[in-house]
């Protein structure tokens, strides 16, 4: 009768741990259900890039002048600057002008150098190819206007999915006058802005209540 009574409490004992372990799981579970979630339906659905995003390098054949400054400032030399002497103007004249963007690290050094701005940093980021040699981009290739997440009607474009609030699942259903889980760039740089002239102010008060103080 003991031993009987000893495998029901052991039963007993173990079904209670299994159902505390359930119950633990299905809270997890739960809380994960109630978040917003982390990716978005691509390519259907896309983030838009924030503007300083280093994407596709757009190049403009026009305004530049061969000067190699981007091959220079670049990690990798990666660059390459086709050009021949012209001994009549005694000026270089540009040939060809590219860049392998299956090597590029999108540093953007040659952006941020380049003499005459004929380079620019777009958010175009989808560079995916079947074969390497294709990442290869020539002055022409360069040259394309670069794709907008915002203007193409085939996709929904989610902004700043990063700073809604936990319970909203969706960007777009974010009401005006609930407050962000977080605030943007934009209005990080206002308040540092707004907190600068307070101090400013401040400063000046004391320097003109001490002035006071000293012509009294």
């Amino acid at each position: 009768m003991l031993g009987f009574l000893q495998k029901v409490a052991d039963y007993t004992q173990d079904a209670v741990g299994a159902a505390k372990y359930l119950v633990q799981g299905l809270g997890v579970t739960f809380d994960h259900m109630r978040r917003r979630p982390v990716t978005v339906q691509y390519p259907y659905e896309k983030l838009i890039p924030s503007e300083r995003y280093r994407g596709r390098i757009h190049y403009e054949f026009d305004k530049c002048i061969a000067c190699e400054v981007c091959v220079r400032v670049c990690p990798i030399n990666l660059p390459v600057v086709d050009w021949v002497m012209n001994k009549e103007t005694k000026k270089k004249e540009l040939r060809n002008y590219s860049i392998d963007f299956g090597a590029c690290i999108f540093c953007g050094n040659c952006v941020e150098y380049c003499p005459t701005n004929c380079l620019s940093m777009t958010e175009e980021y989808e560079l995916a190819a079947f074969d390497r040699h294709s990442l290869n981009f020539d002055n022409v290739a360069l040259g394309r206007l670069p794709t907008s997440v915002t203007s193409d009607p085939s996709v929904r474009p989610l902004r700043e999915l990063a700073y809604l609030p936990e319970t909203i699942m969706d960007p777009h259903e974010l009401p005006s006058n609930q407050k962000r889980a977080g605030q943007l760039p934009s209005q990080i740089v206002n308040e540092l802005k707004k907190k600068k002239s307070q101090e400013n102010k401040n400063s000046t008060d004391i320097l003109t209540n001490k002035l006071d103080s000293i012509n009294k």
